[in-house]
């Protein structure tokens, strides 16, 4: 048990840690690419396209593999995988933002470049990042698992929970909560990141909030319209006086 309380450690310090790197040069490739558009937006673009060709978990593969086994060579390889991601998600969003009359307003008041990115498109494009930095965060965890499942994360002598996965397959017949109980701890972990990031998405979205607003409201007037039809029936004598739409 204290391996795994351990383990937590190592695995939440790569997840924040890979979606904080992969968010500060995703972020700048984003925010140029979608506010300069241009030869800049095709260049990054390319690059990105080029990232997203090959599959995350390989990449990040390749980097271990070329590095070395150790928790930094672990952060910065996935950390280098979602970065493609992070930069189309802000570049779609700095160019929603863009658009905006108040952007085109500051830009006729004289607003530089810089002005306009930092004062007024950033905080204008936190709630999408926010939301995913959060689901990255789990998703990132199980690429740690998995790399420290097929031997290349951290040295075995460390308790982490991809090498807890590897060391108790081999004992899975007669020891399985080797095995068990870092599923069950890997499970709840990426399956709270993910309710998180469901809830801020929820609270951030206004049209969320209406949808869930309007449906609440709605239950509530058809149980009270049905609870009134019945109370009309039993007053009636079993006739039933009003109609359900």
């Amino acid at each position: 048990m204290s391996r795994l309380i351990y383990g937590t450690r190592i695995s939440l310090t790569v997840g924040v840690c890979a979606v904080l790197l992969a968010l500060f040069f995703g972020g700048i490739l984003g925010v140029l690419s979608g506010y300069f558009r241009g030869w800049i937006d095709t260049l990054i673009m390319r690059f990105c396209d080029i990232l997203l060709s090959i599959p995350s978990i390989l990449l990040a593969i390749a980097i271990v593999a070329s590095l070395g086994s150790s928790l930094p060579n672990m952060i910065l390889a996935i950390g280098l995988a979602n970065i493609p991601i992070f930069a189309r998600i802000i570049r779609a969003s700095v160019m929603a933002v863009k658009e905006k009359q108040f952007i085109e307003a500051g830009k006729a008041l004289g607003a530089n470049n810089g002005l306009l990115i930092f004062k007024h498109i950033l905080p204008n494009i936190l709630s999408p990042v926010i939301v995913h930095s959060s689901m990255g965060v789990a998703t990132a965890i199980l690429s740690a698992v998995g790399l420290g499942f097929i031997g290349l994360g951290m040295e075995a002598s460390v308790a982490e929970w991809g090498t807890m996965l590897n060391f108790g397959r081999g004992y899975i017949r007669t020891h399985p909560y080797l095995t068990i109980y870092p599923g069950i701890a890997i499970m709840l972990t990426i399956l709270s990141f993910n309710l998180i990031g469901d809830g801020i998405r929820d609270a951030i979205d206004p049209k969320m909030r209406e949808v869930s607003s309007y449906g609440h409201d709605h239950a509530s007037q058809e149980s009270t319209k049905v609870f009134s039809c019945e109370e009309e029936k039993l007053f009636w004598g079993g006739k039933r006086l009003c109609e359900s739409k």
